[in-house]
């Protein structure tokens, strides 16, 4: 007789690890227990030995596919008088690591039993098991049982109290287990009006108010969609201007069809096997894809812009609507532009009720808010644009082990928080932009949500270097220590984080704008070192920004900005620019930036005439999305000279002139701007290497999230002997601020004790 206490640590909570353990257990002929133990699994197994070898074999090689287990502690002990195999009840572990499982979409086999008229879930819109299902969204405490989420007030039925109990069904011990006589239901109502169907019914005045080209407000597993007919033209355009979007890119959902399930998608979009691959994964993201000239979408989903958001059903509710609509519908976070997406049934009423007709509601609570992740395609790697449910809570590597418990704050635009504690950093899902009381509600909300799952409490904050962000005046005014890191030292320890952080990196950190070390708004610096080590070695040419942060908006101003520093004049310029050129050259209220970004819009104000944007990015996503359309010609290498302190500057001004003299067709200035600044990026690889040792190049920042300008860098660096690192864990824009606040903190102060 050979007997062993177990104890299993990572991914092994929410995703039928027990039962596994139990079916494995009974099928080596094994006797003794398994008990959840807040974060991990503890298991008594005792048999023969070789029995007991199998089940160690077993354990981790065929373990459930939504699990990653890690034996942490394994101890040969003296059987005891077990006589069977047991699930033991749950119990509170001594020092638990704890890991919080993300959300899950709908699996096959819960999928064929949707759609069979035979089974007694058939058409029911929370159907889940062990494999699927939410579980971020809806856990309230840990260990992860039934009465700790929020389907503690649904009692199970007999018929799911009997699936739920026996250990060869594959809803044993499924915590959010139900079927239609126990679970959950879905209500519907017009806007303004009380519920006046539910179950079937509310999905038919669903579908009838989707096919009348009206907009929908569907709760989903972490919030709220509003959804259209993404065909209609006329219901796209009303849901826009009822959101007040005019232009922003909407994504769209496609019904799963075909035998690879993107046979619908596959008539509209052109997927790579990457972007396919990714789509109909367990994460079940928006995917960005180019759209195929075939696609029959409405013009104003995606206007002047080459690609559409594409993601498939990942919920029961969503398969039962798209495979009955018949259509792809847009589906597009149910919040007010900028803010969190809304998850409460009455707020999601009041406040949406100016833009739904009607609503598809249900009355299981969703215990905090999870939007869609996005994706890009970039090189051959899937790269994250926004985090959200199915990779949310993201832990990421942490090379260190902090003194202190401590929250990172982020930034002020595509906000997240990210908690580090020991060796471990959590990163919260996308919060938003950090305009709004309501952002700033949820933030809070945020923060103490991730610190109460993992027991954790917070004994240091971390926040941006700018004071005017809401994030960096929250957090000074909280009663504990406080760090500043400066906002593009956080972008380039947070690449550096994902692939070496002990090796000399130049970092292109390129973006909007962000404090610099000397005070002006930096985003088109080249940082060299390490994390905890940065230093600026090189810069754009700097020009001062009339007007200041509404530039972010009108275009138009960093046009006139870099026109000015020419000493040009743009014949396109407003009429009132003449005020500002006054302001301009007096110096007031024109803060000086290098920001790679605020030539970008420049660019994209020189080249196309787009002078106000009502979206981030909007002018700079056009111009890429032109010049992709171009014929490829060689660029324009530009010149750096070095300043007396030793930094390099790039001087843009031929480039801009080029643009501002219309020297050649819009596309084929779109292409030039973008390869001149891939060619100019390899002369200055070349160049830092040959005065500083330069193991890595890295490609960080917001502007990086351009497919072209990242793919063209590569391409010409390919061949130089300087490997190119991007993203690929955090978001490369401001999202990742956080967790690259924790890596630069942390990085500083080790270096800086030694």
């Amino acid at each position: 007789m050979h007997a062993l206490n177990l104890v299993v640590t990572g991914h092994v909570q929410a995703v039928g690890f027990r039962p596994f353990v139990y079916r494995l257990a009974h099928r080596h002929g094994l006797h003794g227990w398994v008990q959840n133990q807040t974060g991990q699994v503890e298991i008594f197994i005792q048999g023969a030995a070789e029995a007991v070898a199998k089940f160690e074999a077993d354990l981790l090689g065929r373990a459930p596919p939504l699990s990653r287990p890690t034996v942490s502690r394994r101890v040969a002990v003296a059987p005891g008088g077990y006589e069977d195999f047991a699930i033991k009840p749950s119990a509170a572990a001594a020092k638990p690591r704890i890991f919080v499982p993300p959300d899950y979409f709908m699996c096959g086999e819960c999928r064929i039993e949707l759609d069979d008229p035979g089974d007694r879930r058939f058409r029911y819109p929370f159907i889940n098991c062990t494999q699927c299902g939410p579980r971020y969204t809806l856990i309230r405490a840990l260990p992860y049982d039934r009465p700790n989420t929020t389907l503690a007030g649904f009692e199970l039925c007999p018929a799911c109290r009997a699936e739920y109990e026996d250990p060869l069904d594959r809803r044993f011990h499924a915590e959010p287990v139900a079927c239609a006589d126990c679970g959950p239901e879905l209500a519907f109502h017009l806007s303004g009006q009380p519920v006046s169907v539910t179950r079937e019914a509310a999905l038919a005045a669903a579908l009838e108010l989707l096919r009348d080209g009206l907009v929908l407000a569907v709760k989903g597993v972490g919030g709220y969609h509003l959804m259209c007919d993404a065909r209609d033209e006329a219901a796209v355009r009303r849901l826009r201007e009822r959101k007040k979007r005019p232009h922003k890119p909407l994504a769209v959902m496609f019904a799963e069809r075909g035998a690879d399930g993107l046979q619908e998608i596959g008539d509209t979009v052109l997927l790579t096997e990457a972007a396919a691959d990714l789509l109909r994964s367990p994460l079940r993201p928006i995917v960005l894809a180019s759209v195929a000239a075939r696609a029959s979408l409405a013009p104003s989903v995606a206007p002047g812009l080459g690609e559409i958001g594409v993601f498939l059903p990942y919920s029961p509710l969503h398969h039962l609507l798209l495979n009955a609509f018949a259509a792809p519908l847009v589906a597009t976070s149910g919040n007010l532009s900028g803010e969190p997406v809304l998850t409460d049934n009455d707020e999601a009423a009041r406040r949406l009720a100016a833009i739904a007709d009607g609503f598809l509601q249900h009355d299981r609570p969703i215990e905090r808010p999870a939007d869609d992740p996005v994706f890009r395609q970039i090189g051959t790697a899937m790269r994250p644009l926004r985090i959200g449910r199915g990779c949310a809570p993201l832990e990421l590597a942490l090379p260190f082990t902090l003194e202190r418990p401590l929250l990172a704050t982020g930034g002020h635009m595509k906000n997240t928080l990210a908690l580090a504690w020991e060796d471990r950093v959590v990163v919260s899902p996308h919060i938003g932009d950090m305009g709004s009381p309501r952002s700033l509600d949820v933030f809070e909300r945020v923060g103490a949500d991730l610190q109460r799952l993992y027991g954790i409490d917070v004994q240091e904050l971390v926040c941006d270097a700018h004071d005017g962000y809401t994030t960096s005046r929250w957090a000074r005014r909280q009663t504990m220590p406080l760090a500043r890191v400066w906002h593009h030292h956080a972008h380039a320890s947070a690449l550096a984080a994902e692939h070496d952080i002990d090796r000399d990196w130049l970092m292109l950190t390129w973006d909007g704008v962000g404090l610099g070390e000397d005070g002006t708004l930096w985003g088109g610096e080249a940082l060299w070192g390490r994390p905890g080590n940065w230093r600026r070695v090189a810069s754009l040419r700097p020009f001062r920004l009339p007007g200041g942060d509404k530039a972010g908006r009108e275009p138009w101003r960093s046009a006139c900005g870099v026109c000015w520093e020419m000493g040009r004049h743009w014949d396109a310029a407003p009429d009132d620019s003449g005020l500002l050129r006054t302001a301009w050259e007096r110096e007031l209220n024109c803060p000086v930036t290098s920001a790679a970004g605020r030539l970008f819009d420049a660019a994209a104000a020189l080249v196309l005439g787009h002078t106000h944007s009502s979206f981030e990015g909007q002018g700079p996503m056009q111009l890429e999305a032109l010049a992709r359309s171009a014929r490829p010609t060689n660029g324009l290498e530009l010149e750096m000279s070095a300043a007396a302190d030793g930094l390099l500057r790039i001087d843009w001004e031929p480039l801009l002139a080029r643009l501002l003299a219309r020297d050649g067709s819009a596309a084929e200035l779109a292409w030039l701007f973008h390869d001149s600044l891939a060619l100019t990026i390899r002369a200055l690889v070349l160049r830092i290497a040959g005065e500083r040792n330069v193991d890595g190049v890295g490609l960080t920042g917001g502007v990086f999230q351009n497919r072209l300008l990242a793919e063209l860098v590569c391409d010409k660096l390919s061949g130089t002997g300087y490997p190119v690192a991007q993203s690929a864990a955090a978001p490369c824009n401001d999202a990742g601020l956080s967790y690259g606040q924790v890596i630069e903190f942390r990085a500083h102060q080790l270096r800086h004790a030694r």
